[in-house]
């Protein structure tokens, strides 16, 4: 049996990372606590009331939730932060639910993604918090939430992420990470990222790489707290249709997993971009979607259990950032009966969440989904992280006038269903033979767990829903020895 998660205590570091947290007064949430804030005790989210929802904090660890109310300081919780997409918008009669990770630390949900690769080798000592570094291998959101959480738990990190990446991700990381490493190329050069890997695994001693593609944490988050929000939004749905979700790291498809599982009907459809459209035609490139790295097929997605690829042509969400941002594009949108209240909330939908957004339309088209209908999808981070890239798009294409905008909101409902392919079983098996080549040959995972993930599937995957539980046994242990009962 291959472990997700390797869960193996080291009694004598657990002790001495729970001295460093004790003296840093850091406590460690659980995963039950970062599904339901109501848990978290009343002391802490009294202290919250202070501090600035960005803030290098370490209760901000508490603020690792779909849940966080949605202003920059002094929030409590509330209901699970979200975006209903109407036909007026979509162009699809199906009803489009999309979470909204604008309202965690950093702007976007890849906080919970990055605690929780860190997090069990805190709590069972397989890390130490005092002199190894952390290194967050990432096309973007992942090295900057690994950055963040590494912060508040005051120990050091090293960030990797491509150069193309927008200015932003790079000005704020110089406020919070040790070291920043920027490799070559765009989003889509991931094996740049791996390649640096290694070449600090044979340089430094004092590291520790979680490399997001590869980490079951990732997935476990997303599984567990995302899946159990998007099942609280859905509590009075009835024809829920599919999650869509990009392929990316594969984390967050962990909530479409635990979708399927409470309506076995739905379908698990994953976005990639057409100009580098991996899953879909095993292929290589550049493309704009910033956060869904490429060119090939990580570790964590559960292949087997996918049942759509859809590619986005790149073109599509970069003029939706324009139409959804611009005074022009909003004047538009109003004479078509998008409301006044939605066309202000646009800008919490960044690049890839646009790119969401349109592989969820085109799913809704193909399948000919009514208004009895819905979907759901994800919306990782906001504009707020992509003004520098609205600032080139007027440089390089000019004012944005009304001519531009009716044409892009025409664009959208053009949306067509091509570059879509429903999986059978041998199309299924040739994207999981994908992972050989990066993760077997570069990476050097194991072949005979490659094996087990597909024809061993209910005992390899089976392990997911046991981990939390696990898990939060293991931090509660963790933060009585600090001596915080929670």
């Amino acid at each position: 049996m291959f472990n997700l998660i390797d869960l193996t205590v080291n009694p004598q570091q657990r002790k001495r990372n729970a001295k460093h947290c004790k003296e840093k007064k850091i406590v460690l949430p659980t995963y039950e606590q970062m599904k339901d804030p109501n848990k978290i005790p009343e002391k802490f989210r009294d202290e919250l009331k202070g501090v600035g929802l960005w803030d290098l904090h370490p209760r901000n660890l508490f603020r690792i939730t779909w849940k966080n109310q949605p202003v920059a300081k002094g929030g409590g919780f509330d209901g699970v932060n979200h975006l209903v997409l109407p036909s007026e918008l979509t162009g699809c009669k199906a009803k489009i639910i999309a979470l909204l990770g604008k309202f965690f630390p950093t702007g976007a949900h890849k906080v919970g993604a990055s605690y929780s690769c860190l997090a069990p080798r805190l709590v069972s000592g397989q890390f130490n918090v005092e002199k190894e570094k952390v290194v967050w291998p990432s096309t973007g959101n992942y090295c900057r939430g690994g950055a963040y959480v590494a912060s508040l738990l005051s120990c050091e990190s090293i960030a990797i992420l491509p150069e193309g990446m927008s200015k932003e991700r790079f000005e704020w990381l110089k406020k919070v990470a040790g070291e920043i490493i920027a490799t070559p190329g765009c989003e889509s050069n991931v094996k740049e990222i791996f390649d640096k890997c290694w070449e600090l695994r044979q340089t430094r001693k004092d590291i520790q790489i979680y490399n997001q593609f590869e980490e079951f944490g990732n997935t476990l988050w997303h599984y567990e707290v995302t899946g159990e929000a998007v099942l609280e939004l859905l509590a009075n749905e009835h024809n829920v249709k599919g999650a869509i979700l990009s392929s990316g790291s594969a984390g967050t498809l962990g909530m479409g997993y635990r979708l399927k599982e409470k309506f076995p009907h739905a379908k698990l459809a994953v976005a990639e971009a057409l100009q580098c459209a991996t899953l879909l035609n095993n292929g290589f490139g550049d493309h704009r979607i910033e956060g869904i790295g490429d060119k090939h097929v990580p570790w964590i997605h559960d292949v087997k259990n996918t049942d759509m690829v859809i590619a986005v042509d790149d073109e599509i969400p970069i003029r939706m950032l324009r139409l959804f941002n611009e005074e022009k594009g909003h004047d538009i949108l109003k004479q078509h009966n998008v409301s006044k209240e939605l066309i202000d909330k646009l800008n919490l939908i960044g690049i890839s969440g646009l790119g969401n957004l349109v592989a969820a339309i085109k799913f809704a088209k193909y399948y000919e989904l009514t208004e009895k209908d819905v979907v759901v999808t994800i919306f990782t981070d906001s504009t707020e992280l992509y003004g520098s890239r609205l600032g080139e798009l007027r440089h390089e294409r000019g004012e944005y006038a009304e001519r531009n905008a009716h044409r892009d909101l025409q664009l959208i409902e053009d949306i067509t269903t091509d570059g879509l392919l429903e999986l059978n079983y041998h199309q299924n098996k040739r994207i999981h033979n994908l992972k050989y080549y990066t993760l077997v040959e570069q990476q050097q995972r194991a072949v005979s767990e490659l094996n087990a993930q597909w024809y061993d599937w209910s005992n390899y995957w089976g392990q997911l829903p046991r981990l939390a539980a696990k898990l939060d046994n293991l931090i509660k242990e963790f933060n009585a020895e600090i001596g915080a009962a929670i």
